[in-house]
C-alpha cells in the first residue's frame, strides 16, 4: 500500500479527527442488533488513544435526508463505545458542528489524552452528502489530524471522507489510513493485484448491471468466475433458455450476452436450480434443470449439481473473492447454495478468502464462519468499487509514503 498509515505519525497530544463507519442496524427500541463495525474499529482506536491522542469520531447512520432524525441518532452507538473503552471517556456531542460542539472538542487538552467525542449523524448536515467546503472546514477546525477508518464509505466522495481531509492537510495535518482500511486495500488490493493462483471469483447478487464493472475488470484477472444469484437468470435468458417467472433483468440481456461471448470458458453459470412456486419462505420448490424451469416458477437459488460443480473449481483455488449470495438467503429454504459455498470457502485451508461486504458478509456471519475465512470487507459497495479497479476517493485523498 503506497498510503501512509498511523504508524506513519505520531499522535501524542493531538486532536485526532477519525472517520469511523458506525452505520450499525438498529431495532425498534434503538437497541444495536450488530456492531461488526464498531469492533472493526476498535483496533485503530484504540491504537491512537494508547499513544496519547484525543479523538473526535464521525461518522453516518442511516439515511436522514440532510435533517435530524432522533431514530438516527448516533447516542446508542455511543453508549455501546463507552462499555468496549471502558479505560477511556466518551462523549455524545449533540450536534455535527456548532458552538456546543465546539465547547465539548475545545476541552480536550493535550495534557489530558484518552478522551474521545462523538459527533452526532454526519448526514443530519445537508453538507456532508453534498461535499460542502465550508462544512469540510468546520469538521477539520476540530482535528490536528485525519485518520480514514471507514472503508465502507471510502467511494464517496462526501465531505467527511474527502473535502475535510484536505483541509487538514492544508493546515499542516497528516491524513492517513487506519487499521482497518489499510487491512481492506492489503486483501483486496493483493487479490485483484497480485493473486495466488488459481484465483477465483464468485458473483451473484439480483442484477447484472450492479456488477458489469466489476466482472469487466475481474475477466481479465481470475482462472474462473462463477456465476450465481437472480443476475445468473439474466445469463441464462440470454443463452435463450425460459426461465419462467424468475427475475431477469432484460436491459441487460445484450450485455449478459457479449460478457458470455468475451468470457468463454472462464465464466460459470448454474447447470440447474431451485424453482419455486412463488416468492416466499414456504413456496413449494423444486429442483430442475435450467433447460426446463416451468413457466409457472421462479428460480431462487441454485441447484445441487450446480453446488457440486462449483465446490470442484474452489476446491483448487489459492485466492477467492466472493461478493453477493447464489440465492434469496434470507429464505431458509433457499440458502442451500450461499451456505454451501460458505462452508466450502471455511474449509479452504491454503487459500486466501475474501468475503466482499454486503449480503456475502451477512450470509457468512449467520453461518458462524466469519472467523474461519482470512478476510471479511465491512463494505460492500467500497469493495465493488475496487474490484471494479476504480478510484475510491475516500483512499485516494489520503497522505502518500
Amino acid at each position: 500500500m503506497n498510503k501512509k498509515t498511523i504508524r506513519d505519525f505520531d499522535p501524542a497530544g493531538k486532536r485526532v479527527l477519525v472517520r469511523v463507519d458506525f452505520n450499525v442496524p438498529l431495532d425498534e427500541h434503538l437497541q444495536i442488533t450488530d456492531d461488526m463495525r464498531v469492533q472493526a474499529a476498535l483496533p485503530t482506536l484504540r491504537y491512537l488513544l494508547e499513544r496519547g491522542a484525543n479523538l473526535v469520531l464521525m461518522s453516518h447512520l442511516g439515511r436522514p435526508k440532510g435533517k435530524p432524525d432522533p431514530r438516527l441518532s448516533l447516542a446508542p452507538v455511543a453508549h455501546h463505545l463507552q462499555d468496549l473503552l471502558p479505560a477511556y471517556h466518551v462523549r455524545m456531542a449533540n450536534d455535527v458542528i456548532g458552538p456546543n460542539v465546539d465547547i465539548l472538542i475545545n476541552a480536550l487538552a493535550p495534557d489530558n489524552p484518552g478522551q474521545v467525542v462523538l459527533l452526532e449523524n454526519l448526514r443530519f448536515n445537508p453538507g456532508e452528502k453534498a461535499g460542502d467546503p465550508d462544512f469540510a472546514a468546520a469538521l477539520a477546525a476540530y482535528g490536528d489530524a485525519y485518520v480514514n477508518d471507514a472503508f465502507g464509505t471510502c467511494h464517496r466522495a462526501h465531505a467527511s471522507m474527502y473535502a475535510a481531509p484536505q483541509a487538514i492537510r492544508a493546515k499542516g495535518g497528516a491524513v492517513v489510513a487506519g487499521l482497518l482500511v489499510e487491512k481492506e486495500i492489503e486483501y483486496l488490493g493483493n487479490a485483484v493485484n497480485d493473486p495466488q493462483r488459481p484465483f477465483v471469483a464468485i458473483l451473484g447478487g439480483a442484477k447484472v448491471s450492479d456488477k458489469i464493472g466489476v466482472i469487466d475488470n475481474l475477466l481479465g484477472k481470475v482462472d474462473a468466475l462463477l456465476i450465481g444469484g437472480g443476475m445468473a437468470n439474466t445469463f441464462l435468458a440470454a443463452q435463450g433458455k425460459e426461465m419462467g417467472k424468475s427475475l431477469v433483468e432484460a436491459s441487460a440481456l445484450d450485455t449478459a450476452r457479449a460478457l458470455l461471448e468475451t468470457a468463454g470458458d472462464l465464466l460459470h453459470i448454474p447447470t440447474d436450480a431451485v424453482a419455486a412456486s412463488e416468492f416466499s419462505p414456504d413456496a413449494d420448490a423444486v429442483i430442475v434443470s435450467v433447460d426446463d424451469v416451468p413457466s409457472d416458477r421462479m428460480v431462487l437459488d441454485v441447484g445441487p449439481e450446480t453446488i457440486a460443480a462449483y465446490q470442484k473449481v474452489l476446491a483448487e483455488a489459492r485466492t477467492v473473492v466472493w461478493n453477493g449470495p447464489l440465492g434469496v438467503f434470507e429464505f431458509p429454504r433457499f440458502a442451500q447454495g450461499t451456505f454451501a459455498i460458505a462452508e466450502t470457502l471455511a474449509g479452504l485451508e491454503d487459500a486466501t478468502t475474501i468475503i466482499g461486504g454486503g449480503d456475502s458478509a451477512a450470509a457468512i456471519k449467520e453461518a458462524g464462519l466469519s472467523d474461519q475465512v482470512s478476510h471479511v470487507s465491512t463494505g460492500g459497495g467500497a469493495s465493488l468499487v475496487f474490484l471494479e479497479g476504480k478510484t475510491l476517493p475516500g483512499i485516494d485523498v489520503l497522505d502518500d509514503k
